[in-house]
């Protein structure tokens, strides 16, 4: 064992319910986007080491440089990963482990929409990109940080979903039917901690949090008469996603943590 890997056994994980992620190191895919950058920073502030992955590596950049500068010593790094290739994603995720000593979390914030204004209209092409960025990433980066997670004593799987997966609308019926299937990905990845904890229960947790959709500041000034009703803030999403380590793992595994009224 390494002196790094020895060091990072010995740290606190984030189990106080204070809010603090100190010694813990959580991954974030799809992390140059406005809700990727809030979960960054967030993270940071609350101690946590982040290794951030995104496909466009110039916004990326400025995402992780922001989260280190906005908390000074703040270990944040990044590094484009194709999460459509398995081995590309499984050595990522070895990368770190190795590097780090620990995985305490994996976040899921790769998105994407496509829809048409009617059920006859929905072609057919966006679910063939759907499928490759809100299932296969799931299914790829969900193979590869399980055994890492199960590993932390109380590694956290989040999945950023939407109330359109239990609630499909005529129109986005390929957004619905991918963001369903990456949910049920998600909860079986939720049952192998359950079984792997048996009596004791898990010590890691696969959870879903609900977002009816996301909304931040350029939105705003782009549409200043807009109400966005219902919306999340991305701000929000981060302190959601830092408070579900708050929780212990039996109690947010397997669940949907709903951030927008259920209906």
């Amino acid at each position: 064992m390494s002196k790094l890997e020895s060091e990072a056994t010995t740290m606190s994980t984030p189990t106080n319910g204070n809010g603090r992620l100190d010694g813990a190191v959580v991954a974030v895919a799809g992390a140059a986007g406005p809700a990727g950058r809030a979960a960054l920073l967030r993270l940071a502030e609350a101690g946590a080491t982040v290794v951030a992955s995104d496909a466009d590596a110039a916004r990326l950049a400025e995402a992780v440089d922001a989260a280190r500068y906005a908390h000074g010593g703040a270990t944040v790094t990044g590094d484009t990963v194709d999460l459509l290739d398995l081995e590309a994603t499984r050595a990522w995720a070895d990368r770190t482990e190795k590097e780090f000593g620990r995985i305490d979390g994996l976040v899921h914030l790769v998105g994407g929409w496509r829809g048409s204004a009617t059920f006859a209209e929905t072609d057919i092409a966006d679910w063939d990109l759907l499928e490759k960025l809100l299932i296969r990433t799931v299914q790829h980066t969900s193979l590869a940080f399980e055994a890492p997670l199960a590993r932390s004593g109380n590694g956290r799987y989040l999945l950023i979903s939407a109330a359109g997966a239990s609630r499909p609308t005529a129109g986005n019926a390929a957004y619905s039917a991918s963001k369903a299937a990456a949910e049920a990905w998600t909860l079986a990845l939720g049952d192998a901690f359950r079984k792997a904890g048996g009596e004791e229960g898990p010590s890691a947790a696969a959870a879903i949090l609900v977002v009816k959709a996301l909304v931040h500041d350029a939105m705003r000034a782009e549409r200043p008469n807009a109400k966005f009703a219902g919306f999340t803030d991305v701000t929000d999403l981060a302190e959601a996603i830092v408070d579900v380590w708050s929780k212990p793992a039996q109690e947010v595994n397997g669940t949907r943590l709903w951030l927008t009224p259920q209906s």
